[in-house]
């Protein structure tokens, strides 16, 4: 079997897997996992853990991480490259901006290629708008949809060249918020033809890429009622106006953005078009409440999470000739 059966993407709890998470994982069998700072220490403990994520499901399951650069980065020094958050790096490049931030995804690709993490959530490909939250306004490459565009695309291809698989994030776009999801929900009244020429026109250029993270905010000429993540009309503009035909995941459902309990907020985005629900803590209670919301996938979304696999990069550059690419960007 080349996909898992669950709709879920389980983070884990610490360093290793317990006996407990390699049963739970054996049993739910998610699509894959995501890695946050607290599990990772040194290269020699994350390649363990990896084959311990996949040892457990019996398959090369995806494993994900978000390695952004900036502030949003989970492997850091002295172990890896720290990186200038992407705003900044990408208004200081100027007109090398696009080969210079190729090269450094290429870096960061070769590094977690290394240590047996195939998928980034990233590029970024929100426009930077007046008021953006600041927890995403540095993480955006630019304040206009051409300039997003073209960073987001080299950006992806830097992963693909090293051999991981681009998430792109946050669709339809995230740009026009201006509080933090993390804790509260936005809402965004702005026309729809203002949206389509701005906010998701990065994402429409990007349709092509195998993986998309949802954004958790209300567009309320759109729908006034539900974020994006669990509104159908929403998610019917990603399919349909946008184009994205690859496999949607949710953003993390322990957000606050998100109302009700953890089963309701993983039944309502599988009930409105998203194919994988993401579970971010790691908590025993709380992953066994999303997987029980979850279930297995729907026959839509295993053909989307096994052209997933077959789009794998079949080679990669190593850190070495990445390094020398950055040197000479």
């Amino acid at each position: 079997m080349t996909v898992g059966r669950g709709a879920v993407i389980f983070g884990c709890k610490g360093l290793a897997l317990s006996v407990w998470e390699q049963a739970f994982y054996r049993e739910v069998d998610p699509f894959g996992f995501i890695l946050f700072a607290r599990n990772v220490e040194t290269p020699d403990q994350l390649r363990r853990l990896t084959g311990e994520l996949r040892n457990a499901v019996g398959r090369d399951a995806p494993v994900l991480v978000d390695q952004e650069g900036g502030r949003v980065q989970r492997l850091r020094a002295p172990h890896w490259q720290e990186w200038d958050p992407p705003f900044d790096a990408v208004a200081r490049a100027g007109a090398g901006a696009a080969r210079m931030i190729k090269a450094r995804a290429m870096v960061i690709g070769a590094e977690l290629m290394a240590v047996g993490i195939d998928a980034n959530c990233a590029p970024v490909a929100d426009v930077a708008r007046d008021g953006t939250h600041p927890f995403l306004r540095n993480r955006c490459y630019g304040s206009d949809a051409e300039t997003v565009t073209l960073i987001a695309r080299a950006v992806a291809d830097g992963f693909l060249a090293a051999g991981v698989q681009p998430v792109i994030k946050h669709m339809p776009g995230h740009g026009l918020s201006h509080v933090d999801t993390h804790h509260d929900l936005p809402t965004v009244d702005v026309a729809p033809d203002d949206l389509a020429r701005i906010d998701f026109a990065p994402f429409r250029a990007l349709a092509d890429l195998p993986m998309a993270m949802t954004a958790h905010l209300v567009f309320s000429q759109i729908d006034p009622d539900l974020p994006a993540t669990q509104s159908p009309r929403m998610i019917d503009v990603i399919r349909n106006e946008i184009g994205f035909n690859g496999l949607l995941m949710t953003d993390d459902l322990n957000m606050q953005a998100l109302k009700g309990s953890l089963a309701d907020r993983t039944r309502a985005s599988l009930a409105a078009g998203v194919d994988i629900a993401l579970h971010c803590s790691g908590e025993r209670t709380e992953m066994v409440e999303v997987a029980t919301a979850a279930g297995g996938m729907t026959p839509a979304a295993r053909a989307r999470a096994e052209a997933v696999i077959a789009a794998r990069p079949r080679s990669r550059v190593s850190v070495d000739q990445a390094l020398l690419d950055l040197a000479h960007g």
